[in-house]
């Protein structure tokens, strides 16, 4: 009888692990589909083929799906900084005389 308990326990452990890590590499997906992330599908193929490449590119994944945020995107975009405005400021205004300059000299 104690063996059937035994091997009863095996099977449950090994149920359990299976499941478990099929759980596991599946995270990365569950965060994408909370953040509404825009490429979800391609988060979720890449998890399963995790799964076959011993979770070599699982923590790649987390950060993929981490990185969107509803509302702000992907968070990396900053505007122009006021020195990169100044600067485009300045070209402009050269770019305005060197046209004056070659209109005066093409009269």
């Amino acid at each position: 009888m104690l063996e059937y308990v035994a091997l009863f326990l095996v099977f449950m452990v090994i149920i359990v692990l299976f499941y478990g890590i099929i759980v596991v590499h599946d995270i990365p997906y569950e965060i994408a589909v909370h953040r509404q992330h825009p490429h979800q599908d391609a988060i979720h193929v890449a998890g399963w083929i995790s799964l076959f490449t011993l979770g070599a590119i699982w923590p790649f994944l987390w950060i993929w799906a981490t990185l969107y945020k509803p509302g702000v995107g992907w968070g990396m975009q900053q505007g122009p900084s006021s020195n990169m405005q100044k600067d485009i400021a300045e070209l402009k205004a050269d770019i305005s005389s060197l046209k004056k300059q070659l209109a005066e000299k093409g009269e």
